[in-house]
């Protein structure tokens, strides 16, 4: 790969990973809040312990059924206006929401004076943060697997998971920074509005960038510019290349086609159940559980608030690092081998952490298992379902499947989040099991998902996302022996 071509893939892929950071850093920024928003929002209506549990695990979480409308809609964007066009549209809903949450009263009356009565706008802006969320999540890893050579694509794209836990690392750090330059009242009054305002900062510069970067090549080809996509193609990877992968793209486009659109299930229905497996299975492992309610996980152990947001932090980090290991091996030991590892490292630390909530286990013991775990998602189903999501699904139906895996993943994330609440404060239950018991639940599905990747997933590692498409056939998801590995786009 010629010097200028690195550069190029380079700026054009961190550019996309600022979708991931925002995807990360809106997902996590809420953790930081928990408490103010039940303080000013919910605690005020004096409901029930089960209604207050709903409607806390409703506010919090809100943004996910954005974020279903946003993967929703991600594949008409991808297709209507580009996956450049689609993450503008994303960060523009970012900013927007970033002030919105912050500050719901805008509008509505003086701002911390409104009470619940501003519950219901802050929830609509989070909604509306969601849908951009869900715009990014699915286009930010589309655009890096579209413009990345196929033999470095797995490692471009586990850099967008990197820019996720980026995220949700420095805003954690963020959060502590605010939290700790007052006591919980100032946290309760003002500091809970600067978490989420600061998001504005990194939708700003990510809008801007947006505005200096192509589309991508198969974008082109779709719309019938194959002279655009050349232009891109030959900076990326030099004009020979260039001219067969148009050809290839094109014949891919093509293939199947009836009436000039290619039906859902041409490729056969593996590979749209196992694109929305693996992206259900990716939630139901308990990941943003963990994440969005990291302090409360720690405070319930009996953590101070300040030891909590520390811990949090180092959860954050560990995230990280892993992620960085995942980059590493990704092209080298294959997708599958590190979704099956990771499951089953997954289920073993929360089968521990659920054993030691119940023993209400104190000190660095809970603190290590849940590190061991995040570890084991940030190996392998944080960065590797979406290099899966972003290269499985065959160029002609890439844009409505990928949108449907994406919108399903949402699904199952709102529904982990949601119920996550009201069994972690359920009293029956706490009474059995001490705050444990969701834990063993997702240790569970995280044994599942590694089984189900063993029979089900073929390995695509080093092929052309053309050449991905060969390993659907109708009816079947084996991999033919013959289709070669390549090293291009």
């Amino acid at each position: 790969m010629e010097k200028n071509s690195r550069w190029l893939i380079t700026g054009l892929t961190f550019v996309a990973t600022l979708g991931g950071l925002l995807f990360g850093y809106d997902t996590a920024v809420i953790s930081g809040a928990v408490s103010s928003i039940d303080a000013n929002f919910i605690d005020p209506l004096h409901l029930s312990e089960t209604a207050r549990g709903s409607l806390s695990g409703w506010t919090i979480s809100s943004a996910l059924f954005g974020c279903i409308i946003g993967a929703g809609v991600a594949g008409w964007l991808a297709k209507a206006v580009g996956r450049k066009g689609g993450l503008i549209v994303a960060a523009v809903l970012f900013v927007l929401s970033a002030v919105g949450s912050a500050y719901p009263e805008i509008g509505l009356g003086p701002i911390g004076t409104m009470g619940p009565h501003a519950l219901t706008p802050f929830i609509l802006y989070r909604i509306l943060c969601g849908v951009g969320v869900g715009i990014a999540s699915m286009l930010s890893p589309l655009y890096i697997a579209e413009i990345s050579p196929s033999r470095i694509r797995g490692r471009l794209v586990s850099f967008n998971q990197l820019s996720i836990v980026l995220g949700m690392a420095v805003v954690y750090f963020v959060n502590w920074t605010i939290q700790a330059q007052g006591d919980e009242a100032w946290l309760h009054t003002v500091g809970w509005r600067l978490m989420l305002l600061s998001e504005a900062i990194p939708a700003l510069l990510f809008l801007i960038l947006l505005t200096l970067v192509p589309d991508t090549p198969r974008w082109y080809v779709m719309k019938g510019r194959s002279r655009d996509a050349l232009a891109v193609l030959s900076r990326l990877v030099g004009q020979a290349e260039a001219q067969t992968t148009v050809k290839e793209i094109e014949a891919s486009l093509a293939e199947h086609a009836h009436g000039g659109k290619t039906p859902l299930f041409a490729f056969g229905t593996l590979v749209i159940v196992a694109g929305i497996l693996l992206s259900v299975f990716q939630q139901f492992v308990g990941i943003n559980a963990v994440l969005y309610y990291a302090p409360l996980m720690f405070q319930n152990l009996g953590a101070s608030t300040d030891s909590a947001f520390w811990q949090t932090l180092i959860v954050g980090i560990t995230n990280v690092i892993f992620t960085v290991v995942a980059i590493l091996t990704v092209d080298r030991l294959g997708r599958k081998p590190l979704l099956i590892i990771g499951g089953i490292v997954m289920g073993i630390a929360m089968i521990t952490l659920g054993f030691q909530f119940k023993a209400n286990a104190v000190g660095t013991g809970p603190l290590i298992a849940a590190m061991t775990y995040i570890a084991g998602f940030a190996l392998s189903w944080g960065p590797v379902t979406w290099v899966m999501l972003s290269e499985m699904f065959p160029n002609a139906i890439k844009n409505r499947a990928m949108s449907i895996a994406v919108a399903a993943q949402w699904i199952a994330n709102l529904f982990v989040s949601w119920s996550f609440k009201i069994l972690i404060g359920n009293s029956t239950l706490n009474a059995l099991f001490n705050h444990g018991f969701p834990y063993w639940v997702y240790g569970a599905m995280s044994f599942l998902a590694a089984a189900f990747v063993y029979f089900y997933v073929p390995e695509t590692r080093r092929r052309t996302l053309e050449e991905i498409q060969h390993l659907w056939t109708a009816g079947s998801g084996r991999a033919p022996q013959t289709v070669k590995q390549s090293a291009t786009c």
